[in-house]
């Protein structure tokens, strides 16, 4: 037959020996209470904890130890009513000491029984647990300080992601830089805030990977906010491992560096711009003492011609002296394009309003063009004066159309524009903030690499093969344009085409419009023929007799200039031209403006032109080849 163990505590000597044991414990009060909570048993433990000597409160409620706030709440009651329906009662709470101090306890209270099941009381334990307390507070609320820390940073946006690389949480920062709240966002994949191009990539896994592997990524580029902008992102991604070495998420860290990158690229467009200005500069000098010099030697060569051109007697040797002639003055107009280039070609400047300039030369600048060529012209009607040399600008224009012309050999569209801009600092590399007058010529064509752009304002740099350019058209155009206190870009791409602008200082508002008052009373004559060269010449005689001279090549053109310019006082045109006649042109002219004065001029005399267009009304005609004093009487008649 099984012998039983024999119960615990049975023997009066392991009885004693417990009772020492737990009076002994000193880092746990251990002490007994009836049925009503009185206490009857003291140990040192409790005696350290609380402060009371056994003889001091053996007898006494146990609720003496409880707050003033819990006695009132009833906890000390609760307490053992919970432990004598539960078997057990745990908590924690404040404490009170025999001197009033408090500390934080870890309680634990049993119902005690006999072996008939009576209830003889309960067994209390307690300790004082003040300092995990205190740590646990203080861990508290340092995380505390910090969530709110987090919470409150707006330039970082600082979260936390999952291992699969989820949106666990989301600060202030994160909102503002992105755009998306809190609800929003948590629990998608970070990777929403790639550019499609980095998700195509594997860019965000790749981040993640990295991160794993190396503990941190660091990285710079393009992302994407919620409302499709995107910003120049600094991101750093932190591993975040546990206890025990497992991976639980990242850290991560974004600040919005557009400002920086843009203040870092203007920077560098700076120190860019200013070694080509320094390097044009140079070239300038160079190419300027080396023009001197070779002016004073071509004059040698241009006066000796001139003595010998007596002394050329037979064909042949015309021949010889007139191309030697001809290189010379080839020569001397090189010399004068490298020394506008070097900003030492004397300029006559005067006030100009642009779009007259234009205007007045606008068919030299359409026969310049071929005719798969659509040429337009984009004339803002109040753009302020400029202080320019005429004659010099208008062959810097005509440059510029031939080599947009080039660009287009199999047509396109070619503009030239003017407009009124207000420049802040650094907008166009040196120039200073205030009004400028911008004058571009755009084109359809072919367009220039970056390469090619950034020398091609250098004298002789040019892309035509041999013998089809110099390389001077725009360095002539660059070096007046700085003599005139202006500037030039390029903007430009392969396959795009190419916009030259032109940006000269605006003379002030009163200087500007006293000269409108002198040019409203300047008559507007407008000539046409499509002879060049009787075209220029009918448009010099014009001038002498103080016209201010607009001019076309055909009926076309002349139409749209009248359109455009409604003060035109006089319509001198050939009659006989391709397409629209003159005296078509007359008539559709008298249409717009009926108080025109039209004047015809024709090879073939009157008579033989009377069934053209149906005679010639109330027009003026003159036989070409006309004088000066005939054309004035003409306009002197009546209309």
């Amino acid at each position: 037959m099984p012998t039983h163990p024999k119960p615990p505590l049975s023997d009066p000597t392991d009885l004693a020996r417990f009772q020492l044991f737990v009076t002994a414990v000193s880092d746990y009060a251990i002490y007994m209470l009836s049925p009503e909570g009185y206490v009857n048993s003291w140990n040192a433990g409790a005696q350290r904890f609380k402060g009371y000597t056994a003889p001091e409160i053996l007898g006494k409620h146990f609720s003496l130890f409880y707050t003033e706030e819990d006695r009132a709440n009833g906890r000390p009651q609760t307490a053992l009513h919970t432990a004598l329906t539960k078997g057990k009662f745990e908590d924690e709470g404040w404490r009170v000491r025999q001197d009033g101090t408090r500390f934080w306890a870890s309680v634990v209270i049993d119902p005690i029984h006999d072996e008939d099941g009576t209830l003889v009381g309960f067994a209390k334990i307690t300790r004082d647990i003040t300092e995990r307390k205190l740590a646990q507070e203080a861990l508290r609320e340092s995380e505390q300080r910090f969530r709110l820390l987090v919470q409150g940073v707006t330039d970082y946006a600082i979260y936390m992601l999952s291992p699969e690389g989820q949106i666990t949480n989301w600060n202030a920062g994160a909102e503002r830089i992105k755009g998306y709240t809190h609800d929003e966002v948590v629990g998608t994949h970070f990777s929403r805030f790639y550019t499609a191009e980095d998700r195509q990539a594997g860019t965000p896994n790749i981040t993640l990977r990295t991160a794993s592997r190396e503990g941190r990524f660091e990285s710079e580029g393009w992302r994407v906010r919620k409302d499709g902008t995107r910003f120049w992102a600094s991101v750093v991604l932190d591993a975040i491992h546990n206890e025990a070495g497992e991976l639980v998420g990242f850290a991560k860290i974004t600040r919005d560096i557009t400002e920086k990158k843009q203040a870092n690229e203007a920077l560098e467009r700076a120190k860019a711009a200013l070694f080509h200005s320094q390097k044009l500069e140079a070239i300038g000098k160079l190419t300027g003492g080396v023009a001197h010099d070779f002016n004073n030697l071509l004059a040698v060569i241009v006066s000796g011609l001139d003595l010998f051109a007596s002394k050329v007697t037979t064909p042949g040797e015309a021949r010889v002296f007139e191309s030697m002639q001809r290189a010379a003055d080839r020569g001397a107009k090189l010399t004068q394009q490298l020394l506008s280039f070097a900003r030492q070609q004397p300029l006559q400047r005067n006030k100009f309003n642009l779009n007259r300039v234009i205007a007045s030369f606008e068919a030299v600048l359409r026969r310049a063009c071929h005719d798969s060529i659509d040429f337009k012209l984009a004339l803002d009607p109040l753009l302020p004066r400029v202080l320019i040399d005429a004659t010099q600008f208008e062959a810097a224009l005509l440059n510029l159309v031939a080599n947009s012309r080039d660009a287009m050999p199999d047509g396109g569209v070619l503009t030239v524009s003017t407009e009124t801009v207000q420049l802040q600092a650094g907008d166009v590399d040196h120039l200073a903030p205030g009004t400028y007058v911008k004058v571009t010529v755009r084109d359809t064509g072919t367009g220039m690499t970056p390469e090619v752009a950034a020398r091609a304002v250098e004298p002789f740099f040019t892309t035509k093969g041999v013998g089809k350019g110099t390389g001077m058209g725009l360095s002539q155009v660059y070096g007046l344009v700085h003599q005139s206190e202006g500037d030039v870009t390029i903007s430009t791409a392969p396959g795009s085409g190419t916009a030259i602008s032109i940006f000269l200082p605006a003379l002030p508002a009163d200087t500007a419009d006293a000269q409108r008052e002198v040019d409203a009373g300047k008559d507007k004559a407008l000539v046409v023929d499509d002879q060049p060269e009787v075209l220029d010449v009918a448009a010099e005689l014009f001038r002498s007799m103080g016209y201010e001279v607009l001019s076309a090549n055909n009926g076309k053109d002349a139409l749209d200039i009248l359109k455009r310019t409604p003060d035109v006082n006089v319509l001198f045109t050939d009659v006989l031209m391709p397409g629209i006649s003159g005296i078509e042109l007359g008539r559709a002219a008298k249409k717009l403006l009926p108080g025109l004065k039209v004047l015809l001029a024709s090879g073939y005399p009157a008579p033989a032109l009377a069934n053209e267009g149906g005679g010639f009304g109330d027009f003026g005609f003159v036989n070409k080849p006309y004088r000066i004093s005939e054309i004035m009487r003409m306009l002197r008649a009546p209309v």
